[in-house]
């Protein structure tokens, strides 16, 4: 979908969640937040074509619940064990300096 493509690629790192209080998201949004990102995030349900863009992702990733999906340096990159994975074996900075989300 073109508004998924688009809004993934307007800041270093690109997080679509939802607003409901999911803790995924929150855990996601919070360890960016922590490690010194400034990401953009996306509330899929107050977004008028957020059904739309859910469906895509999921298609994207091949799972049914894709909340919340991170996108790094444009390039999708998974959803919540994905990111949690490449943080715990120390892969996530250095993603994040290439892509210019960090400099430290």
């Amino acid at each position: 979908m073109e508004k998924v493509t688009r809004l993934s690629a307007e800041k270093a790192v690109v997080i679509f969640t939802a607003s409901n209080e999911c803790p995924m998201s929150h855990t996601v949004t919070t360890l960016f937040s922590g490690l010194g990102v400034c990401a953009a995030v996306h509330e899929l349900d107050k977004d008028p074509r957020g059904r739309d863009m859910e469906r895509d992702l999921s298609r994207r990733l091949g799972r049914s619940s894709p909340i919340p999906a991170v996108f790094i340096g444009g390039k999708l990159v998974g959803s919540t064990d994905r990111i949690m994975s490449l943080h715990l074996g120390g892969k996530l900075v250095p993603m994040l300096k290439a892509a210019g989300a960090i400099w430290l």
